[in-house]
């Protein structure tokens, strides 16, 4: 029997961004899973900031190609592969020029613009379940960290509920405190719905416009279990995870250097899987 899988969707990983926490924690926190004995893989979005030379990416040709229908509109999914030294560990790059390239003039360096974000996450998140599929990689465990992941628990508990890839996959939320500016798109729930999401799978989002806030609320619904690796999250979002009846790791501030923080969450997984 092979290594137990692991998943990894990150906002942002380091060395390909800048070292803020959220990146090296997208870092530190796989290495110290595939370290522990799992096997691990780890997807971000391939932001016009990174350079792909200098981080040695390459296309992965047999992953490329297929499209993804957002809003009724056919866009290309391109899959890109890097090995993060000395670990050796595995990140898959998804790439688009209309959601993660500007003009060369005005890189897109992470998602902070407002322009088109929930497009984006919804690239995102299904450009990496499909790319997962076509690997033929079933984990035991999804870890998803930033807002760009958030849609991840609800694809996977409502799109691919029945995909034996995922069928039996603990799903984690991590809360983070990095937002993103203003609102989604008003036509956000109308999107959802033409990628097969029930109109009733979305109550939690209410009728007003999708901030932050209510977009983790989204999150945390559909996960199995929530992990907060910040002491700086919102209080109504600690309080919505405490009142979720989920598996809840709090945020330990003695465990606040990432090396020890890592220690402890794939401590927390364990108690999911094994």
């Amino acid at each position: 029997m092979g290594k137990t899988k692991i998943l990894f969707i990150s906002q942002e990983i380091a060395p390909y961004l800048p070292d803020s926490p959220m990146a090296i924690l997208g870092r530190d926190l796989a290495q110290t899973t595939q370290d522990s004995g799992y096997e691990v893989r780890t997807f971000m979005p391939k932001y016009g900031s990174i350079n792909e030379r200098r981080n040695q990416l390459h296309e992965v040709i047999r992953l490329s190609g297929m499209n993804v229908i957002i809003d009724d509109a056919d866009h290309p999914l391109i899959i890109k592969v890097a090995t993060l030294q000395p670990s050796r560990m595995q990140v898959y790059f998804i790439d688009n020029d209309d959601y993660f390239h500007f003009s060369p003039d005005k890189r897109l360096e992470t998602v902070s613009s407002p322009e088109d974000n929930d497009e984006r996450q919804m690239f995102f998140v299904r450009g990496v379940i499909e790319t997962v599929k076509k690997l033929r990689w079933d984990p035991a465990l999804i870890f998803c960290t930033g807002w760009i992941s958030a849609l991840a628990p609800l694809y996977l508990k409502r799109i691919y509920q029945d995909d034996p890839s995922f069928a039996n996959a603990k799903i984690i939320y991590d809360l983070r405190p990095e937002n993103f500016e203003d609102t989604l798109d008003p036509r956000f729930a109308e999107k959802l719905k033409l990628n097969q999401i029930a109109a009733e799978d979305l109550t939690l989002l209410g009728d007003t416009p999708v901030d932050f806030v209510a977009l983790n609320k989204l999150a945390m619904e559909y996960s199995d279990a929530i992990v907060q690796t910040s002491p700086n999250v919102m209080p109504e979002l600690v309080e919505f995870a405490r009142n979720s009846g989920k598996p809840f790791h709090e945020y330990d501030p003695s465990k606040e250097d990432i090396a020890s923080m890592s220690a402890d969450i794939v401590d927390f997984f364990k108690t999911l899987i094994d």
